[in-house]
């Protein structure tokens, strides 16, 4: 199940955020990389422990825990602190697949990584190259989106970032742990919930059929949760 979020930070917070960062220091991207990847990655990171990065997460993590549309798309159990990314000219990342578990090196915590997210923070104007293209069972489906909005993705998917070949590409990425491990499952129950959120609009949260369906997905959430 690919998503697209549009406006999870405003295009105004998503640019003033890459404002703050771009001026930090920024290392070899390879720092995260796990050893497959590391032949294929060309780019830059900013350090997770420097105060930019940490400044920059807490405005991150504010704005999944405000965004209905993740919440229920992802049912987030565990989210690895968000990371920074910078591609340049002619830098790339090439085709990899996610490492299953990730380790945050400050902590310990150990996080199995169902899903992944890319968080634009530049417009897609800005530069020329760059697109996050994703293969899956969906078919390959390349991403360019508007500075603030973000595509949330399988992390068992092949992935890749295409050569910049003008400007540049500043944006946040991370993954995350669901309450629910089976992909299968967790669309069941986001279109369960985005259809008992529709039709609360329409009818109501006391209305019988709906108080129904929520008691269904709760029941389902409670025999596929592992909290």
């Amino acid at each position: 199940m690919l998503i697209q979020i549009p406006h999870m930070l405003s295009r105004d917070e998503a640019l003033a955020l890459r404002a703050q960062i771009a001026a930090a220091e920024w290392v070899d991207g390879n720092e995260t990389s796990g050893p497959g990847s590391a032949l294929k990655k060309y780019n830059r990171q900013l350090p997770e422990d420097s105060p930019a990065a940490q400044a920059a997460q807490q405005v991150v993590a504010r704005a999944l825990a405000g965004n209905a549309l993740f919440l229920s798309a992802a049912l987030p159990h565990t989210i690895f602190p968000p990371l920074f990314n910078r591609y340049g000219d002619g830098e790339r990342f090439g085709t990899h697949v996610d490492n299953a578990v990730r380790v945050h090196g400050a902590s310990g915590t150990r996080i199995r990584t169902d899903l992944s997210a890319t968080l634009f923070l530049t417009d897609p104007e800005d530069y020329d190259g760059g697109e996050l293209t994703i293969e899956g069972p969906f078919g390959t489906v390349a991403y360019k989106l508007p500075a603030g909005h973000m595509v949330l993705y399988p992390s068992s998917s092949l992935h890749k970032v295409s050569p910049v070949t003008r400007g540049e590409r500043i944006s946040c990425f991370f993954w995350m742990q669901s309450l629910v491990a089976s992909a299968e499952q967790r669309s069941m129950l986001f279109e369960l919930d985005q259809s008992i959120q529709a039709l609360t609009v329409r009818h109501g949260s006391t209305d019988g059929e709906v108080l129904r369906l929520t008691n269904v997905y709760h029941n389902m959430m409670r025999s596929w949760a592992m909290c």
